[in-house]
């Protein structure tokens, strides 16, 4: 890991932790380090002399109420950063992918970025599994539009998976299961097929399932089996940079 990421994880930002080192307030194994380039343990780095750097990433998975940008900062709205203690928000995590303001349900936060990049990228198809409700009764004819795939105005959907659960004249609840996730996607796949969306809520990010005990804006650590499963399916080991 290089020395200015693992001083970030203190709870500076990039800019503070860059400051720091050129100042001479980072010590690795005890003695002065001022490149920030440099490949180190968090456990080898003190500031000012402190105790060792927490080491590892971070993993968080939070209930995303409606209302709320899954963004680090907005000078308006509220976002998921904010549904956190200010030490982490600190840490320097992000969102893994968005979801628009009006959805609800699992939003990963993490500091990991090429894990992040790995969980978004259609390459790696990692599955998004959202419960939508929408007006109307859908039928076998739209779970085959969407298993074919659905043209939009700017491209064409890749197949996903329509799993009907209730359906009813007055509207009906379904879940999807994808593997990427432009903007509005969902919504225009559902207003492709003449049924616009009343709610969105999302399930799942790869193997990685929203906790039913968590109740809206509310969050909790990842468990490290839950962390380990992101990596494996993504193709990777924790810990690399």
């Amino acid at each position: 890991m290089r020395l200015d990421k693992a001083v970030a994880m203190t709870g500076l930002t990039r800019s503070e932790a860059r400051k720091a080192i050129v100042a001479g307030r980072v010590q690795v194994d005890g003695r002065p380090v001022r490149d920030g380039a440099m490949q180190v343990q968090p456990g080898q780095v003190t500031i000012d002399g402190s105790a060792p750097v927490e080491a590892g990433e971070l993993y968080i998975m939070v209930n995303k109420p409606a209302g709320v940008l899954t963004a680090t900062e907005d000078r308006r709205l509220p976002t998921v950063l904010e549904l956190l203690p200010p030490a982490l928000r600190r840490r320097g995590l992000g969102p893994v992918g968005r979801l628009d303001r009006d959805v609800t349900g699992l939003v990963l936060l993490t500091t990991d970025g090429q894990l992040a990049h790995r969980l978004i990228s259609p390459k790696w198809k990692a599955e998004k599994q959202y419960r939508a409700r929408c007006e109307g009764r859908l039928t076998a004819n739209e779970v085959e539009a969407f298993a074919q795939g659905i043209s939009l105005s700017d491209f064409t959907a890749r197949p996903a998976r329509l799993i009907l659960l209730e359906t009813g004249d007055e509207g009906s609840t379904a879940d999807v299961v994808l593997t990427e996730g432009k903007f509005h996607q969902v919504k225009r796949m559902f207003a492709a097929v003449g049924h616009p969306l009343v709610a969105l809520e999302r399930l799942r990010i790869g193997p990685l399932a929203l906790d039913p005990i968590l109740g809206p804006g509310q969050w909790r650590h990842l468990t490290e089996g839950e962390a380990d499963a992101l990596y494996k399916s993504c193709q990777m080991k924790s810990g690399e940079d």
